[in-house]
């Protein structure tokens, strides 16, 4: 267990080391940040003192090893744009973003297991069959398009919920919160249900998928021979081992949930992370975007690494395998 941990610390070391190099080296090239700043007026004189000051005349060895030193400490440098510390910028925005990815989250697991155990169960039923035509509806639609469209059904015509922002928060610490207003709740609804979208489509049709192929396996046989109650087979064998694949898919899915709630938050202008880097893109505000980059792959590794322990922990057969391995060396 310790070298299983060991190993996969020094991979997520590996890991953030190209993530934080590819993100430096290509935001680099990504406009020119002091033109931007001094527009079309700046003088020759002030633009080279202002590249100093930003120490943009460093070699790109110097300025990487930097930001690296800087980014281990939480220190990510000055925005570009708003002239404060990276770091309190993506610290403000982050309770924001985890809030909307968490209830996004939630939702699918909430609905996409139900469903997905359903139509495993009821496969030739017409209920089943227009779940699965949902799922589908639901994979293919891109997400702007579905935010597009319940913004127009439930805000411009039905007027039942609002398009746009945050709503009412509660600050705890430097933490805020919407869900203990019911402003806040009502702000998080659509843009949490757009974002879950997929994610329901995609556990409904894993956990069927998975649901059928262990309704198909021998011990469930030999647990329907033994005259156990179809509610103990389904949820008591078939549901269990069904969700082990489910944990892995939908820990990995939940880094995926963060890093895309860009275009999710671009929408609603939901004022989180994904707002933060498409402001910072479009001022080419070098250090928030590749603070960016590094602190969203730091997420990937973290739940990525608790998602295989998870997986250690629930699946036996890994244990004894890893256990031979370990005592044959």
């Amino acid at each position: 267990m310790f070298a299983f941990i060991i190993r996969r610390l020094l991979q997520a070391v590996g890991v953030m080391l190209t993530v934080a190099l590819l993100a430096f080296i290509l935001f680099q090239y990504v406009g020119d940040p002091v033109m931007i700043m001094l527009g079309q007026e700046g003088t020759p004189a002030e633009r080279e003192q202002l590249r100093r000051d930003l120490g943009l005349n460093d070699p790109i060895i110097v300025q990487f090893y930097h930001f690296l030193a800087n980014a281990v400490q939480g220190d990510f440098g000055l925005s570009l744009r708003q002239g404060q510390k990276v770091s309190s910028l993506l610290r403000d925005r982050l309770p924001a973003t985890l809030e909307l990815s968490i209830a996004a989250a939630l939702i699918a697991l909430v609905i996409g297991v139900p469903l997905g155990v359903y139509t495993a169960l009821k496969r030739n039923g017409k209920l089943s069959q227009a779940f699965l035509a949902f799922s589908l509806l639901g994979v293919s639609l891109p997400t702007f398009l579905i935010g597009i469209l319940l913004i127009l059904v439930f805000s411009v015509q039905l007027g039942w919920l609002p398009s746009y922002g945050r709503g009412e928060t509660v600050k705890i610490g430097w933490w805020t919160t919407g869900l203990l207003t019911a402003n806040g709740w009502k702000h998080l609804i659509l843009p949490a249900v757009t974002l879950s979208l997929f994610q329901v489509a995609l556990v409904l049709r894993l956990v069927r998928s998975e649901m059928l192929e262990v309704l198909r396996a021998d011990y469930i046989k030999f647990a329907r021979a033994r005259g156990l109650t179809k509610r103990a087979i389904n949820f008591g064998h078939a549901l269990k081992n069904t969700l082990v694949p489910v944990i892995t898919i939908m820990g990995l899915q939940l880094g995926g949930i963060i890093a895309f709630a860009i275009v999710t938050e671009t929408v609603f202008q939901w004022p989180g992370m994904g707002l933060l880097f498409i402001q910072a893109v479009q001022f080419a505000d070098i250090p928030v975007m590749a603070a960016y980059l590094c602190l969203i792959s730091f997420i990937f590794v973290v739940i990525n690494l608790i998602v295989d322990l998870l997986y250690f922990a629930v699946d036996p057969r890994l244990r004894v395998g890893l256990g031979k391995s370990g005592g044959g060396h």
